[in-house]
């Protein structure tokens, strides 16, 4: 699915010393404040390197100082987790068998990270990981296997073995719907559903949560699927603050599918284009913390940001810019405080630091990056 190129890395130096995966105008540790946060990175990497790097960044300042690393997991392309920031749950995003889901304790206090366990997800390339509503289970979407899988947690965190659920069909593009391809999983904000974004067959699948104990998570006999439209591709998707609407981004079409969600009803209200280079690379989507404005990533034409403002009335969008971004812009996120959005931009090794204007949601490249081999995925996890 991905090439998949190692780091490049000499051996850990001590904190603050300027080396390749270290914070570039890297600010010391004694100059870390209640403004700083944690930020996590999966990457693309052999299991003998560092997939996963541990960085404090201060969103006042927008400069980042690498802390810690962990090796040991091959290709740590997506991270989650826990809502405490104590556990954190990866993929190992290998192409076959060897392919997995992983559970890592989080020190905060030291900012370094070790295994708990791993279990194979019976489905190639899982490249979306998250952690059900009560943290009792974690799921992936896995892309080359066409499938979910769901895996009970121990009373350490721990991963026990996994269910998988298998889908099939089809869509228009012979080259990239051949198959199934599930591309993310995500709970709505009330609890109520899981959203399983199939690439491969331009659908939702929609499974609603079991409330009751004893019943497993999902209640797969009420699941049903959303059709979009052939060849849109649905990737991710992100919540509005209220929880009232959804912004979904399609890969192959590259558009932005606004809807509308009340009482486990999701009805599509507005699609807009995102990418019009017609690039087939669409990847990622946000919303920022007030709501105002949606951000989605474009890849393999024209590499950046668009830049969508959020109608208060209806929710629908208005494109209001775009911002172009290192090469191959994959995950990004957005400071809790609203002032910094990071990138990682895969193929030029580096996460980007824009300042976001909160009145016009348009973006500035402040000159800060975080160098790092093939960074892929951003967390951000509370220092306290």
């Amino acid at each position: 699915m991905k090439t998949l190129i190692g780091v490049c890395m000499a051996a850990i130096a001590l904190i603050g010393n300027s080396c390749m995966g270290h914070a570039k105008h890297a600010e010391s540790v004694s100059e870390e404040t209640t403004d700083s946060l944690y930020l996590l990175v999966g990457s693309y990497a052999p299991s003998q390197d560092e997939g996963i790097r541990v960085y404090v960044f201060n969103q006042e300042t927008g400069k980042g100082t690498y802390r810690s690393g962990i090796s040991g997991i091959s290709n740590p392309s997506f991270l989650t987790p826990s809502a405490d920031g104590s556990r954190v749950y990866a993929v190992g995003e290998d192409e076959g068998i060897s392919s997995t889901a992983n559970a890592l304790a989080f020190d905060r206090a030291k900012g370094t990270l070790s295994l708990i366990n791993s279990q194979p997800t019976n489905g190639g390339a899982p490249c979306n990981i998250t952690l059900s509503p009560k943290e009792d289970y974690v799921l992936t979407a896995n892309y080359a296997g066409g499938s979910v899988t769901v895996f009970p947690l121990g009373n350490r965190g721990e991963l026990l073995a996994g269910d998988t659920l298998t889908f099939t069909g089809s869509g228009p593009d012979k080259e990239r719907q051949a198959q199934p391809h599930l591309h993310s999983v995500l709970f709505t904000p009330d609890n109520r559903l899981l959203l399983a974004n199939d690439l491969g067959t331009d659908r939702i699948h929609v499974f609603p949560v079991n409330d009751k104990k004893g019943e497993g998570l999902l209640n797969r006999a009420a699941a049903y699927d959303v059709q979009l439209a052939p060849g849109s591709g649905p990737r991710h998707t992100c919540f509005a603050p209220d929880g009232k609407h959804a912004y979904l981004i399609t890969e192959l079409s590259g558009d932005v599918i606004a809807i509308s969600y009340d009482e486990m009803k999701l009805d599509t209200i507005q699609t807009i284009k995102a990418d019009t280079l017609d690039a087939h690379g669409s990847a990622d989507i946000h919303i920022s913390p007030d709501g105002d404005f949606v951000y989605a990533s474009n890849r393999l034409k024209g590499d950046g940001i668009a830049i969508f403002s959020v109608s208060s009335e209806d929710g629908t969008l208005e494109k209001v810019g775009y911002q172009p971004t290192g090469i191959h812009p994959r995950n990004f996120v957005i400071t809790p405080n609203g002032k910094f959005l990071l990138v990682a931009c895969r193929d030029t090794n580096e996460i980007q630091v824009f300042a976001r204007d909160a009145d016009t949601g348009l973006l500035k490249d402040t000159g800060e990056k975080i160098e790092m081999s093939k960074p892929v995925c951003l967390k951000f996890v509370p220092m306290n």
